[in-house]
């Protein structure tokens, strides 16, 4: 199942962000724990395209649908994640309807976008077909998600989700509360207020929604608002607190 078959279904999608580990056995780790998609950031990790054109087979061997967060809203970035096999593309600080459709127009080829032709590479599992069959299917399996996590890009939500080509929606709530001048305070009403916006902009406009969550209750509370992507926590967290409240509980218990 791909990015946009989960997407299509009418119901919460749980995933992992993936930041540090993309080790060949992570895809099937995040299967088995019952996960239905990923989250794979290049942003804040020191993750390579090399390291992306693996994982995204770690992942796909695993049936687990991918978003990936290139580094910054620039065509050979976006453009070559995309040959690397990426489906879900997600860029930082989406802030106008034009930095929306520059995404698109990197990410679609003709005739919805602009990106490079380079074809029967990894993206199309190096198979042969009739030109324009490739470009639509590729086309048709990649999508948009815009990154909205700046002051700006909350007031413009409702342009930007109407941007032809545009999948879904994604609230980066810590840069959001730093662009709104209240930084961790997710509980201002400035801060809920521009959320509010952003799931209005997505139910009327049909995009999906997704937004990291830290614990489960903030997860259950966010679906209920809107969000049908929760990305619970991330791989570095759930080991790391994992570890630290098995530790304390034997050293406890021992005493």
């Amino acid at each position: 199942m791909g990015l946009k078959q989960l997407a299509a279904k009418k119901e919460p999608k749980i995933g992992n962000f993936i930041v540090e580990f993309a080790t060949p056995g992570i895809g099937h780790i995040l299967k088995a724990a019952g996960m239905d998609f990923a989250f794979f950031d290049m942003e804040h990790s020191g993750f390579s395209f090399e390291t992306l054109k693996s994982a995204v087979r770690y992942f796909e061997a695993a049936g687990i649908p991918t978003i990936t967060r290139v580094p910054a809203l620039e065509n050979d970035m976006l453009a070559r994640a995309c040959d690397m096999g990426a489906e879900g593309l997600l860029a930082p600080m989406i802030s106008t309807p034009a930095q929306a459709k520059a995404m698109v127009d990197s990410v679609k080829y003709y005739p919805t976008g602009k990106r490079g032709v380079g074809l029967q590479m990894a993206h199309d599992n190096y198979r042969a077909a009739p030109v324009a069959e490739a470009l639509n299917a590729a086309n048709a399996r990649t999508a948009v998600v815009c990154l909205i996590e700046t002051a700006e890009g909350a007031e413009n939500v409702d342009a930007i989700a109407t941007v032809p080509g545009v999948d879904g929606l994604w609230v980066g709530h810590f840069d959001l509360s730093v662009s709104l001048g209240i930084p961790g305070e997710f509980s201002n009403p400035v801060f809920l207020a521009a959320v509010d916006r952003i799931i209005a902009a997505a139910k009327k406009h049909n995009r999906f929604l997704g937004r990291l969550v830290p614990n489960v209750e903030q997860g259950i509370t966010l679906y209920k608002q809107g969000f049908d992507f929760i990305c619970y926590s991330g791989d570095i967290w759930v080991l790391r607190d994992g570890l630290a409240a098995a530790g304390k509980a034997i050293r406890e218990g021992v005493r």
